[in-house]
């Protein structure tokens, strides 16, 4: 078995139709500032397709940039929280739009922190159970779950998906530690409830999303929660936070991270933020933050990254990776979104109807 799994291939998905801050003061009691300054977001992007959509074009780029075919692919793990279906798997449906027959496929869910989550097994799954290409998406349509109406969490976050391709190393590369934890105590304070078993199938207007959300609660727990996974991490591999070249942590509000970055005694300079353009994008920001961390020159040869994730459950969660050689692409894919002829406000309209 190869005691590395090294990142090979990456990519990413992003909508065309972009949701502005302004857009949201038409139909929520909100201004532009009020939004920036408290989240950092100014626009964010909201798909027209389902998220497996999203998760495959973002496959196809990273296996583009991997040289890779999906025939090749036998291991395909989409982190997510807002499935196609439950049954079959958002996976599942990847694997059928991709042509990744090959692949053993399944969903994990860990909310935000899913897309760690799933770079962790993976890992492990290369490392330990022979898997030779490995396939990991994070893809969320987190606006289709929205209750327009609850300004807190309304503003918050977009869709997307981002990739990578992980393949056996025999050098130290990769992701060479994670920690992962939850706080289940704490659940409620974010959680979409009636929408499972534990719900009632009977209410009505059963289809309609209340996103339950404790904005307080969750800032508190997310600081404390990543800061305590960093160090573990960072304990585990004997280095100190100065080792550290860069940062990705999920991009779930921008003071969030500032007051991350604060406890830990980094700059700002150091730390890849994205949020402004998407808002948080759930298990996908972390993927999509460091592939235009890629495109940017931002990840060199040899770099060691820090992720951190915070999310519902609560979950959380942080790595290190050890960037390998190359950092260009190695092809180009031409899969894309099929064509988009309707804005944000468009898209969003029957949503925005029922719950405004």
């Amino acid at each position: 078995m190869s005691p590395y799994a090294e990142i090979t291939g990456w990519g990413k998905c992003m909508p065309p139709a972009v949701m502005t801050n302004d857009d949201m003061t038409t139909i929520i009691d909100t201004s532009d500032e009020w939004i920036r300054s408290r989240s950092g977001i100014e626009e964010r992007r909201v798909s027209h397709v389902p998220g497996s959509n999203l998760a495959a074009v973002a496959g196809h780029r990273a296996l583009a940039a991997a040289a890779a075919t999906p025939e090749e692919i036998d291991l395909l793990i989409v982190a997510t929280c807002s499935p196609d279906t439950v049954i079959p798997s958002t996976a599942a449906h990847v694997q059928k739009k991709m042509g990744a027959k090959n692949a053993a496929v399944f969903d994990l869910n860990a909310g935000c922190s899913g897309f760690l989550y799933s770079l962790s097994v993976a890992t492990a799954m290369i490392r330990s159970a022979g898997y030779t290409k490995a396939l990991v998406i994070g893809s969320e349509r987190i606006t289709w779950f929205l209750n327009w109406s609850m300004r807190d969490s309304a503003v918050l976050f977009g869709d997307g998906a981002g990739a990578l391709v992980l393949e056996p190393c025999a050098v130290e590369t990769g992701l060479l530690a994670s920690h992962l934890g939850c706080e289940g105590e704490a659940l409620e304070a974010l959680e979409i409830p009636n929408f499972g078993t534990a719900g009632n199938r009977f209410v009505d207007d059963y289809h309609l999303f209340d996103v339950k959300f404790d904005g307080r609660e969750i800032f508190r727990r997310a600081v404390k929660g990543m800061a305590k996974e960093v160090r573990q991490v960072l304990g585990d591999l004997q280095l100190q936070i100065a080792d550290i070249d860069l940062i990705i942590p999920h991009q779930a509000n921008r003071r969030i991270i500032e007051s991350l970055a604060k406890h830990l005694a980094v700059p700002m300079s150091q730390v890849v933020l994205n949020i402004a353009k998407y808002g948080n994008t759930s298990a996908a920001t972390i993927p999509v933050a460091m592939v235009e961390a890629l495109e940017q020159g931002r990840i060199k040869p040899g770099s060691r990254l820090l992720l951190a994730a915070f999310g519902a459950g609560l979950t959380r969660g942080a790595g290190l990776i050890r960037w390998g050689q190359r950092t260009t692409p190695l092809g180009q894919s031409d899969a894309a979104l099929p064509p988009c002829n309707q804005t944000a406000l468009e898209i969003l309209g029957d949503a925005i109807k029922h719950t405004a």
